[in-house]
């Protein structure tokens, strides 16, 4: 990449499930990114997404609205709220659990254009 790219909405890779939806903006798959991937996640109430590690990079999650409890190896429970950051290092098993009313929306950052994921 030699120049900025501007990626709008009617680009991004969205994957829905039945726990919420993973919202893909920035990756080396689409095309606009050769060392990050950005990505927002929405979790429903009561739901969590399955255990996962990734074995190629760090990830950053950022809460922007909700409360989730994040789950990281070893069975330890972190409560995270509006405006909380985890950084989960590379090949840490973790899921995160909306335990809120409302949909909590994250938004997930990782050190690798190439996300890797295992156990998913």
């Amino acid at each position: 990449m030699k120049k900025p790219i501007v990626s709008k909405p009617d680009t991004y890779k969205v994957e829905r499930y039945d726990w919420g939806e993973l919202t893909w903006f920035v990756s080396k798959e689409q095309g606009n990114s050769r060392g990050l991937t950005i990505g927002k996640c929405l979790l429903n109430p009561g739901f969590a997404n399955p255990r996962h590690s990734h074995p190629n990079c760090e990830e950053v999650l950022h809460v922007l609205q909700g409360r989730i409890v994040h789950t990281i190896e070893g069975g330890k429970e972190v409560e995270m709220l509006e405006g909380d950051s985890i950084t989960i290092p590379p090949n840490t098993p973790h899921t995160a659990r909306n335990v809120g009313d409302l949909d909590a929306v994250l938004l997930v950052c990782f050190s690798s254009a190439e996300r890797q994921v295992v156990g998913e």
